[in-house]
């Protein structure tokens, strides 16, 4: 029985990597490929869970229905009530130097 050299093998090991699309990693050190080369499960997860319905999105392609977004109108009503009380948002400058005047004065 006739001893192969280990050069011999590692040509060996570096020929099959060629021939197979694998990595040729003689001294084993960690690379990833295993988590690079998985599928992703992003496409996976997403058809796991259902499509919602957009309410809004249904009521901009049939407007001869009407509908009401029930959620919408009360986020646009607590948006008044807080202006009405002083705490909404503050307007938005016209342009860009009026803004850095109000910046410079708080």
């Amino acid at each position: 029985m006739s001893v192969v050299p280990p050069s011999r093998l590692a040509k060996l090991t570096k020929l099959r990597c060629n021939i197979f699309q694998t990595v040729y990693n003689p001294t084993g050190i960690r690379t990833g490929t295993k988590y690079l080369r998985a599928r992703l499960r992003g496409p996976a997860m997403m058809s796991y869970y259902p499509p919602t319905l957009n309410i809004s999105r249904v009521a901009r392609m049939y407007p001869e229905l009407e509908l009401v977004d029930e959620d919408e109108e009360q986020r646009l009503q607590d948006i008044e009530d807080r202006k009405k009380r002083g705490k909404g948002a503050p307007k938005k400058a016209k342009t860009e130097e009026e803004g850095r005047r109000n910046q410079r004065r708080k």
